[in-house]
């Protein structure tokens, strides 16, 4: 159960007693390194509007444990603001460690992607849409940059009787799905959720976003599009996983269960048949895969 709090912070909080935490350095909006006045351990706390907190925490509570999803350590909740804690991860994320590799072989990015779809997935199948998928939410939980973890929660939403349905644009620009440029109508969250895992993979392989412009208008336009182009060095199982992610009809793409199953992720041996996926449109072609 939360911990009681009276006393609300100051509008610089580094110095604040929270239950049995401390709260010692800022280290992003409304965000605060902490440690456990007893143990001593490294924690990260987030401060939320209670409001907030109540549908956030909510979705904690619903999904069941996850090796790479975050969990909450300790909650206490004031008058008017809600004090999160998480276990500490300071290994960085794979949006910094893309932007410094350049782009990852096929053999790394397989297994660190692996785990990122493996906690969607999770999420999906226990009724939870993410909606604000993006490469700096995943962190490394290991000094050797093996292990991930989705960091938090914050943006997802839960299903009313299995309908996935969300409205409006959701996340960063470079990963929002051509469904979620609309001005209006609901589309489905699971898909949207697929699409942004096409823009990561796309990004870790090649080493930039599939669609960019500094004008959101012309970036938007591409989305829309769907026109991509992949370089000749990625592997014919990692060029059929992109264009079988990254598809204008959202129906059309694979779910997060589905991409686990998908060979890329096997070893090169593997005699696991791929399904044949054929479209009119050439550019959206996704090739036949028999080895």
């Amino acid at each position: 159960m939360p911990s009681p709090l009276r006393t609300e912070p100051l509008s610089c909080p580094n110095g604040l007693q929270v239950g049995k935490n401390v709260l010692f350095e800022t280290v992003g909006e409304n965000e605060f390194r902490a440690a456990n006045l007893h143990s001593g351990q490294q924690l990260v706390c987030k401060i939320f509007p209670i409001s907030r907190y109540l549908r956030s925490v909510a979705v904690y509570h619903h999904l069941p444990v996850h090796p790479n999803l975050s969990q909450l350590t300790e909650t206490v909740v004031g008058e008017t603001m809600a004090y999160v804690f998480f276990d500490l991860v300071s290994y960085g994320n794979m949006r910094t460690y893309v932007q410094t590799s350049r782009s990852l072989d096929e053999d790394e990015a397989s297994r660190l992607f692996h785990q990122m779809v493996s906690v969607v997935a999770h999420c999906h199948n226990n009724d939870v849409v993410l909606r604000d998928l993006k490469l700096r939410k995943f962190v490394f939980k290991n000094q050797e940059r093996t292990m991930l973890t989705l960091s938090n929660l914050e943006d997802a939403h839960m299903m009313e009787k299995g309908d996935d349905s969300v409205y409006g644009k959701h996340g960063c620009p470079v990963y929002v799905s051509p469904e979620g440029l609309r001005a209006e109508g609901k589309y489905s969250g699971k898909a949207a959720d697929v699409w942004s895992l096409g823009v990561m993979l796309y990004t870790i392989l090649v080493g930039r976003y599939p669609f960019s412009d500094s004008n959101s208008n012309i970036l938007f336009s591409k989305i829309q599009r769907c026109k991509f182009s992949l370089p000749d060095t990625l592997s014919p199982k990692a060029m059929c996983l992109i264009r079988s992610i990254l598809r204008l009809d959202p129906t059309e793409r694979l779910t997060a269960q589905e991409i686990l199953d998908h060979p890329w992720f096997s070893s090169p041996n593997s005699q696991k048949v791929w399904r044949s996926m054929f479209y009119q449109d050439d550019d959206q072609m996704v090739p036949e895969f028999c080895s």
